[in-house]
């Protein structure tokens, strides 16, 4: 895979994960599964796939430098760093850019510093089939097969078979669907046509900018401005759209295809339940991710607690909660109620002492 370039989207703040993702250590820089961050499993789950020097990193330049200490074998001059969030789509154009500047023809695989993936070496099995057929010209994306009908997911509906590359099936994609009301999604998940969207994307860089070109032509133009003078990144990047890589591009795309990526054990680590899907509970369906808890009477709950062995976290009677202690923060909510954690930190961002604690 002389011509492959990985690309890891790390530039995300993660706030359905406060109040221990802050501003200042974002979700990719956390230890969620073990003694490695999120981060460092994301780039070590891609070897020997690719070589450091064929992995990208695009962030902002407040995570770099973190980034860059978690991973030095990572070539600083890898790290492709946006002056401001503007959404997945402009971040994929600034990275296909150095990309193209290393290799013409380089294809690129966008990932993300945020999923959990279980059997690794599927994983790169299936990177290496999308590879092939990125090759001839498709925007591959990954689709996962949904487990449940859920409304914080995209959706793929899967057309024409197309190929079979290496085991896997290559269908045409006949529709982009993000973030569908529950009806809409439990009908997708009962016609078995419909995969969940991963969001991890592989194409040669000249059809992706090809796309930003007939799609995005205002930006596109742009592009070309910062391609030939660097120097006006920050200038360009003031009034570049904020969209992502699904709206702006992907749903309006030409010759897209999907492989159903079965058998990865793949989650997106989005939020504090998530992590219950991931990780072993004991006997009582309880994930202690970091701490100490004394649990009586106590099923199906998350406990992480930044104070390790200096305090004990105890319940009684309780089910189905998220519970996470930090030195100036104590969560508690339902499971089924952690993705609006993100509401919390909205409504910090109202109060005059909001900023405190983000």
């Amino acid at each position: 895979m002389d011509h492959d370039y990985a690309v890891i989207m790390a530039g995300g703040g993660g706030t359905r994960l406060w109040p221990l993702s802050r501003q200042d250590r974002p979700k990719q820089s956390l230890k969620l599964l073990g003694d490695r961050t999120m981060f460092q499993l994301s780039v070590e789950r891609l070897a020997p796939l690719f070589s450091p020097e064929q992995i990208l990193v695009v962030t902002s330049a407040a995570y770099a430098l973190d980034l860059r200490q978690q991973c030095p074998s990572l070539p600083e001059a890898n790290f492709v760093l946006e002056p401001a969030p503007k959404g997945t789509a402009p971040a994929l154009a600034l990275s296909a850019l150095a990309v193209r500047r290393r290799d013409p023809e380089g294809r690129m695989a966008c990932l993300t510093a945020d999923h959990f993936i279980g059997d690794e070496a599927r994983f790169r099995d299936v990177l290496a089939a999308a590879a092939h057929v990125a090759g001839q010209g498709f925007l591959v994306t990954l689709g996962i097969k949904p487990t449940y009908p859920s409304t914080g997911y995209g959706y793929i509906q899967r057309g024409a078979a197309l190929q079979t590359i290496g085991g896997w099936e290559v269908f045409r994609a006949a529709r982009f669907k993000e973030k569908p009301k529950l009806p809409e999604a439990e009908a997708f998940v009962a016609d078995g046509l419909h995969s969940w969207n991963s969001g991890m994307f592989i194409w040669r860089v000249d059809r992706i900018l090809a796309e930003f070109a007939r799609q995005m032509p205002g930006f596109y133009r742009r592009l070309l401005e910062i391609e030939a003078a660097p120097e006006a990144l920050a200038q360009v990047w003031e009034n570049a759209p904020t969209t992502t890589i699904d709206y702006g591009i992907m749903e309006g795309a030409d010759e897209v295809a999907v492989i159903p990526a079965d058998g990865l054990h793949w989650s997106d680590i989005g939020s504090w339940d998530s992590l219950l899907e991931v990780l072993a509970p004991d006997e009582a369906g309880n994930v202690v991710v970091s701490g100490e808890h004394l649990g009586l009477g106590t099923r199906g709950s998350l406990i992480h607690s930044s104070h390790g062995a200096r305090r004990l976290i105890a319940t009684i009677g309780v089910s189905n909660l998220v519970i996470v202690d930090t030195e100036d923060v104590l969560l508690v909510c339902p499971r089924e109620r952690s993705q609006e954690v993100r509401a919390v930190v909205e409504a910090l961002k109202k109060r005059a002492d909001g900023q405190n604690y983000l």
